[in-house]
């Protein structure tokens, strides 16, 4: 055999290690795409479910919040019914209520003042003044306990 049969065979048995090569190669491609191709389809057989369960699930979020948004109208409705009425029940009792508990308090004042040391008074009346002690305030009524 001469040097150019034998380059020949050994270029022959490379080719053929290559082809083989590239065969096992695609032979393990085409297995990798067949788990795909099944993954896919089952990963596509559980998301259509879910994704219709999904769908279902914002439409009926939509009509909670449709009915939330009502009942917060009707709920603003009635607060400014409600602040309406309180003003106008302000202004139409708060102002002759004012001046009865203003006449009653000047009434209660005189008779007070007019009852001090006049007859039906059995003890004079004591100051009601506090005491002052290293920056506290004593009330009086704790001064005359204190006392007795």
């Amino acid at each position: 055999m001469t040097g150019g049969e034998v380059a020949g065979i050994l270029v022959a048995v490379f080719w053929a290690i290559l082809v083989s090569f590239l065969a096992v190669v695609l032979v393990r491609l085409a297995q990798t795409l067949r788990a795909t191709t099944r993954m896919v389809a089952d990963v596509t057989e559980q998301a259509v479910p879910l994704l219709a369960d999904a769908s279902a699930t914002v439409r009926s979020a939509q009509t909670q919040l449709d009915r939330v948004d009502a009942i917060a109208s009707d709920v603003q409705e009635v607060t400014s019914n409600a602040s309406a009425l309180s003003s106008t029940v302000a202004s139409t009792f708060g102002g002759p209520l004012v001046k009865v508990a203003a006449f009653g308090y000047g009434v209660r004042k005189a008779l007070g003042r007019g009852g001090e040391g006049g007859a039906g008074t059995d003890a004079p009346r004591t100051s009601s003044r506090r005491t002052v002690i290293v920056g506290r305030t004593v009330p009086s009524s704790r001064r005359r306990k204190q006392k007795g």
